[in-house]
C-alpha cells in the first residue's frame, strides 16, 4: 500500500522537535541517572515479569454431543469485534471467516472479518513458517502471504495471513492489545457428510510458530502454555499461560521431540481396559482438542470394541444399527436419559504412558467416552481412525477431555492433566470475576480502543487478493 506524503510529513517534524529536545535533555543529565528514570525502569521490569507469569483466560461453551464442538469468544481489531472460534490444539493456524467476498462461509457478511489492507508479506517469517503442505509458494517477496489447510475430516480454508489488534486482559489485571498474525478464509470447504459448525473459524493452539499461543509467548505476553478444561454440562475455560497450572496433583508426560509432526504427540502408550492390558501397546497419542471424539487406530479400536461387548453379554443393552449418531450403538428396554441409567455396564479404560508399568496413566471412565443420543440409546465416542485414513495414530477428543485441565507445556516440553470442576472458572484477579461465574468480558476487552474501523473493506479484489 503507498504511503500518504501529506500524513508522513506531518509526522516527520514533530518528531525532529522531538529529537533535538530529547538531545538537550540527553546532554544535561550525561552522567546522572534521574530517581524518575530508576523507578520508570524499574516499573517497565515488575510490569514485564508480571506479563510474564500472568494468563490470558476465556469462559468456554460447547459439548460433544449434539454440538460436536468446544469454543471462545474472542476480539479481533479496532474497535473490536466478537468472533466465536472453535478450540484445536490439533493445528497452528488461528483464522476467521472473511469478507473479501467469502465462499462457504457460514456467518453472514456482518459477522465476517473485514480486511482493510493488512495482509502479510510473503517475505515475512511467519509465512515462511505455516508450513502447510497445501500451501503455495510465493512468486515475489512482496506479495501477501495466500494459505490453505486442510484438516482430518476433509474440511478446508483458503485465505491470506494478515495482522490485526487482539485486545486482551491478563488475569493479572493488566491489559495488552498485541497484533497478532490470522488466516482471513475466504474459502471455505466441507465436503463431510455432516454440517460444518456455525463457529467464525478455528482458534490454532499447535506446537508451530503462528499459532496464537506460540505468538504471544514471543512477544512475552504469557508463556507458551496452554490450558484447557472442558465440562460435561457445556462449560469450561481456556487459559494461554501458566498461571492456572496448578503446583502439585498433576500427571505428566513428555511429548515426542523426535517427531517432524507439530501436533502435541505422545507416547508410546499401552491400551488397558478395566486396569487390564488389552495386549495393545506402542500406541503414538495425539492430544487434539479439535477432534470431538476419540479415534484409535484399527488394533486398538478393534480391541476395546471387542471387550466392551464381552461384557455387555446377557446384559440388558443391545446393539442397534436404528441410530446413526455414531457407528456403534446400544439400546436399552426403555428410552436412555442419562449416563447414569448405564454407566455401570462400562469400565475404565486407560492409556499408560512410557514403558514402565508404573508409567503415568490417563483414566478415562465411562461418562467420558459414552454418549446419550437424542434417539434415547448409548453410542461409543471411539471410532476407527483408520478407516477415516488417520492411519496409525490414536487421536485424542475432546469427548476424553471432559471434567480433567489438560496441560500443553511447551516450555518444558510436556503434557499434564488433572481432574478438575471444569463447570467453575479458575479464580484468579477478583476483580475480573466478582458477580458471574462466567463474565462475557473475561479474556475480552471491548471498551478498552477507540478510533477508525480498521475493518471497513476497502477496494478488494473478487480473485483473492485482499
Amino acid at each position: 500500500m503507498m504511503m500518504n506524503p501529506k500524513r508522513e510529513t506531518r509526522k516527520l517534524f514533530p518528531g525532529v522537535y522531538l529529537f533535538f529536545f530529547f538531545s538537550v535533555l540527553v546532554l544535561c543529565a550525561r552522567f546522572q541517572l534521574s530517581e524518575a528514570t530508576k523507578e520508570s525502569t524499574k516499573r517497565q521490569v515488575k510490569l514485564q515479569n508480571l506479563r510474564l507469569s500472568s494468563s490470558v483466560v476465556f469462559p468456554v461453551s460447547g459439548n460433544v454431543y449434539p454440538l460436536g464442538y468446544y469454543y471462545v469468544l474472542l476480539n479481533i481489531g479496532n474497535p473490536p469485534k466478537l468472533f466465536d472460534l472453535d478450540i484445536d490444539t490439533g493445528s497452528d493456524l488461528t483464522w476467521v471467516q472473511c469478507d473479501a467476498p467469502c465462499n462457504g462461509c457460514t456467518k453472514s457478511r456482518a459477522n465476517q472479518y473485514k480486511p482493510d489492507h493488512n495482509t502479510l508479506p510473503c517475505s515475512h517469517l511467519l509465512c515462511s513458517g505455516l508450513d502447510l503442505p497445501q500451501s503455495r509458494p510465493c512468486d515475489d517477496p512482496e506479495d501477501q502471504c495466500d494459505y490453505e489447510i486442510g484438516y482430518s475430516d476433509h474440511a478446508s480454508s483458503i485465505g491470506a495471513l494478515v495482522t490485526d489488534e487482539f485486545p486482551l486482559r491478563l488475569a493479572n489485571g493488566s491489559t495488552m492489545h498485541p497484533h497478532l498474525t490470522f488466516g482471513c478464509g475466504y474459502d471455505q470447504q466441507n465436503p463431510g457428510p455432516h454440517p460444518p459448525p456455525p463457529t467464525a473459524g478455528i482458534l490454532g493452539l499447535g506446537r508451530g510458530k503462528v499459532s496464537i499461543s506460540s505468538q504471544l509467548s514471543s512477544m512475552k505476553v504469557t508463556k507458551n502454555v496452554i490450558v484447557h478444561c472442558l465440562s460435561h454440562d457445556g462449560k469450561g475455560f481456556l487459559s494461554i499461560g501458566d498461571e492456572l497450572v496448578p503446583s502439585s496433583g498433576v500427571t505428566w508426560t513428555s511429548l515426542a521431540l523426535n517427531s517432524p509432526s507439530k501436533n502435541y504427540i505422545t507416547g508410546p502408550a499401552e491400551l488397558l481396559f478395566n486396569d487390564k492390558s488389552t495386549g495393545v501397546k506402542g500406541m503414538n497419542v495425539v492430544f487434539d482438542s479439535g477432534s470431538s471424539y476419540t479415534y484409535y487406530n484399527a488394533e486398538a479400536y478393534q480391541a476395546i470394541l471387542k471387550l466392551i461387548r464381552k461384557d455387555l453379554n446377557g446384559k440388558s443393552l443391545k446393539e442397534t444399527k436404528d441410530d446413526t449418531s455414531l457407528p456403534v450403538c446400544w439400546k436399552g428396554k426403555k428410552t436412555l436419559k442419562s449416563l447414569d441409567d448405564v454407566k455401570t455396564y462400562f469400565k475404565t479404560i486407560t492409556l499408560r504412558f512410557g514403558n514402565q508399568k508404573n508409567g503415568p496413566i490417563f483414566e478415562v471412565p465411562p461418562e467420558s467416552y459414552l454418549i446419550i443420543t437424542e434417539k434415547g440409546n448409548v453410542c461409543l465416542g471411539i471410532l476407527n481412525g483408520t478407516e477415516v485414513g488417520i492411519e496409525n495414530y490414536n487421536i485424542i477428543g475432546d469427548i476424553f477431555f471432559q471434567g480433567i485441565m489438560v496441560i500443553y507445556d511447551n516450555e518444558k516440553q510436556r503434557i499434564g492433566w488433572i481432574s478438575t470442576d471444569c463447570d467453575k472458572l479458575p479464580n484468579v484477579k477478583e476483580d475480573l470475576a466478582e458477580e458471574e461465574a462466567y463474565p462475557r468480558g473475561f479474556g475480552l476487552i471491548g471498551e478498552l480502543f477507540s478510533g477508525t474501523d480498521s475493518s471497513k473493506n476497502k477496494n478488494l479484489a473478487s480473485d483473492g487478493e485482499l
